[in-house]
């Protein structure tokens, strides 16, 4: 009878062995591959079986989380949807995440290993954690003032905090709700087909996924660039500089808008925007000294992450002379988004230092335990302090006596720079009205913000700076809701 009984026990082992071979293969070998499987619903399922973490701004929550009933139980909802949607992005059950949603999901979902307590046991059990918080740098108010500024125009604004690379503000316009797109149902599918049908693309992030020509506030890197090179030792001594200034190998002559440009200071040409004194310059610095100092702001980096992505700003560095007296002048091949021109505006008023942009300043654990912090980043130099201190005295000038006195903030230093982006065919488009500046307050021992705004369809006479009629109120109502908050730290 016992042999009998060895037999079953032997058998009942090698079945038991079998059990445990065959749900190692399945689990170790074939998991990933059912994990994948578009009918595999289980990921999809656990991951909105649970609130999402929230996304905060000055300390306040942006994102909340609905309780369906459904089998996708949660789903994302928005305060001030449109206000922060450049910033926040999207989670739609049927289409995805985007911008801060996709940057940090992990900490928000619940399934970075940083939120565990114990991530082992975490591991052996598959338990899920609650969703971390993402704590922006954005100030409420000033994002508040550039989505107000903007209005029904299409553009966008970025503010920065010079000395530290903080991103105050990022607005864009037009914007949407980004809570129309958070379910999976027929509605879902009706926004996401109307938002993508838009001509004015209001999903479109104008602030970092944009590029434009940057017109004459790109001639801030110019003039950065002749400074450092010691071309120009005098901001007020005349300059070689005829009007018009024929364009080097072509019949092609380039003349302004403003009148004395023949042989103006470098001041008098950055106060009234003077292309040829510029584009002479520019050529006379030469196209290496100009790609560096270009690359030196933030030009033709395509590795820029703020946490996420950022379309690259260029300068062409394949141009002959005439091509570089153009893209010295924010014309030709040269593009640029709105937050690289407030880091060309930051370092002007940062002593000539670049701090990189960016946006989360911290994750949490639901209970509001630190799982990461932004930390120092280094600061790149990219001109001598003494040329950040004329450039500061330059960019003065064009808020006290010329193009950009609608910046001005009574008990503030102000500096700024106008600029007019031709497009179209023969450039017959509407220009695009760019403002570049930087403020500080009375009491203030730096300067607390750096703009960039540039609004499309700017409406002016084609003989007029738009920069300073359109542009720059949105700028002044930016700084100035920083200028009143208390500093950040």
């Amino acid at each position: 009878m016992s042999r009998y009984i060895r037999h079953a026990a032997a058998f009942c082992v090698l079945l038991l062995g079998a059990l445990l071979v065959n749900t190692a293969w399945l689990q170790v070998l074939q998991g990933p591959s059912y994990g994948g499987n578009p009918a595999n619903r289980r990921p999809t399922i656990a991951r909105y079986e649970q609130p999402r973490g929230q996304i905060l701004v000055g300390g306040r929550a942006v994102t909340g989380s609905r309780d369906t009933g459904e089998q996708l139980r949660y789903e994302r909802t928005y305060t001030d949807g449109p206000l922060y949607a450049p910033v926040t992005g999207f989670v739609s059950q049927r289409y995805g995440t985007t911008f801060l949603e996709h940057a940090e999901d992990r900490v928000l979902a619940g399934t970075d290993p940083m939120l565990a307590g114990f991530p082992l046991w975490n591991d052996f059990t598959r338990a899920r954690n609650p969703g971390g918080n993402v704590v922006t740098t954005l100030d409420p108010a000033a994002q508040r003032a550039a989505f107000q500024g903007l209005g029904t125009r299409k553009g966008a604004v970025v503010a920065i905090e010079p000395t530290t690379g903080r991103i105050l503000a990022m607005a864009s316009t037009p914007s949407y709700d980004p809570g129309e797109l958070s379910g999976n149902g027929p509605a879902v599918a009706a926004a996401w087909a109307r938002l993508n049908d838009d001509p004015e693309k209001p999903m479109l992030n104008r602030a970092v996924r944009q590029t434009y020509p940057p017109g004459s506030t790109f001639k801030v890197v110019t003039a950065a660039a002749a400074l450092d090179a010691g071309l120009v030792t005098d901001l007020d001594a005349p300059t070689d500089s005829p009007d018009p200034y024929r364009l080097p190998g072509t019949r092609t002559s380039l003349a302004n808008e403003a009148e004395g440009c023949e042989n103006a200071s470098l001041r008098y040409a950055f106060e009234w925007s003077c292309n040829t004194v510029f584009a002479k310059l520019a050529v006379d610095v030469g196209v290496d000294r100009m790609r560096e100092a270009a690359r030196g702001f933030g030009f033709n980096d395509e590795g820029l992450r703020i946490p996420f992505s950022v379309a690259p700003s260029t300068f062409d560095t394949h141009v002959d002379r005439a091509q570089l007296a153009l893209s010295s002048i924010g014309q030709y091949n040269t593009r640029a988004t709105p937050l690289q021109m407030a880091m060309v505006a930051a370092a002007v008023a940062n002593d000539g230092q670049v701090r990189a942009p960016y946006l989360v300043e911290r994750t949490t654990r639901r209970g509001g335990g630190l799982v990461s912090a932004a930390g120092s980043r280094p600061p790149r130099q990219v001109m001598r302090p003494q040329t950040a201190v004329r450039l500061r005295e330059l960019m003065c000038d064009v808020v006290a006596d010329g193009t950009g006195h609608n910046a001005a903030i009574p008990g503030a230093t102000v500096g700024g720079k106008t600029g007019t982006a031709q497009h179209g065919v023969g450039n017959s488009g509407t220009p695009y009205a760019w403002f570049v500046s930087w403020a500080q307050g009375r009491d203030d021992m730096d300067a607390r913000v750096a703009v960039a705004v540039v609004v499309e369809d700017a409406s002016a006479r084609r003989g007029d700076i738009s920069g300073g009629g359109t542009a720059a109120p949105i700028a002044k109502a930016v700084m100035q809701a920083v200028l009143r908050s208390r500093p950040a730290g």
